[in-house]
């Protein structure tokens, strides 16, 4: 796996502004973007994904390019096959676990039915232990659950690679740790390339990938 960005962008709103200048390369199979909060480690997943626009860079993934301000090149987030596991999982309130995970599989605006499991959905069930909760709502799950089916949701996407905004940072300490556990586990089990931000030292150490710190929206 390769991931190689360089991107600008300047946000401004009333009186303040800010300048994202990031640039850097790696080939690892698990980067772990750290720094401060409001250092632009959020806004550089955003362009990643697809949910941002630079004013200028590129972004290439494995050598494909997803974006590329100087050729023209901005493929939209469902064509990038680049997952984004958001801070607080993004589920969907009134899906139950199984249709939260098997919600990115078809095209289309319909929900997956209720009833109906696919193949692959039944999979991450049983990878991630969820199968006894897939009937559930995700108010009914635990906090490490949700974590779980917000991660099922975005590798059942078989995405080129899986961006992980804070995945800790909503859960009470314990929890925090075990889930560190799991998602080394789960990458030494099925070695999907993950690049993970956090502010949290606890989880640079736990994770042990290649770091990259940033700090006012560059790379330090």
């Amino acid at each position: 796996m390769s991931v190689d960005i360089a991107i600008r962008k300047t946000l401004r709103a009333d009186d303040r502004h800010f300048e994202l200048d990031v640039a850097f390369a790696s080939a690892h199979r698990r980067i772990v973007i750290f720094g401060p909060s409001g250092a632009g480690k959020s806004l550089t997943l955003r362009a990643m994904a697809g949910l941002l626009t630079p004013d200028e860079g590129h972004v290439r993934v494995d050598g494909r390019t997803l974006l590329d301000t100087r050729m023209g090149v901005d493929l939209p987030p469902r064509d990038r096959g680049v997952a984004y596991v958001f801070q607080d999982y993004a589920l969907f309130p009134h899906l139950t676990v199984a249709q939260n995970i098997g919600f990115g599989l078809a095209r289309g605006w319909l929900n997956p039915r209720r009833r109906f499991h696919d193949d692959r959905v039944r999979r991450w069930l049983d990878i991630f232990e969820l199968a006894a909760v897939a009937d559930s709502y995700p108010v009914r799950i635990s906090g490490g659950q949700r974590q779980r089916v917000a991660l099922a949701r975005a590798l059942a996407a078989e995405p080129r690679l899986v961006l992980l905004d804070e995945p800790f940072a909503a859960l009470d300490p314990a929890l925090r740790g075990r889930m560190r556990g799991e998602l080394m586990a789960l990458q030494a089990r099925l070695d999907p390339p993950l690049l993970v931000i956090t502010h949290d030292p606890a989880d640079v150490e736990a994770l042990d990938g290649h770091t990259i710190e940033v700090r006012d929206g560059r790379v330090v």
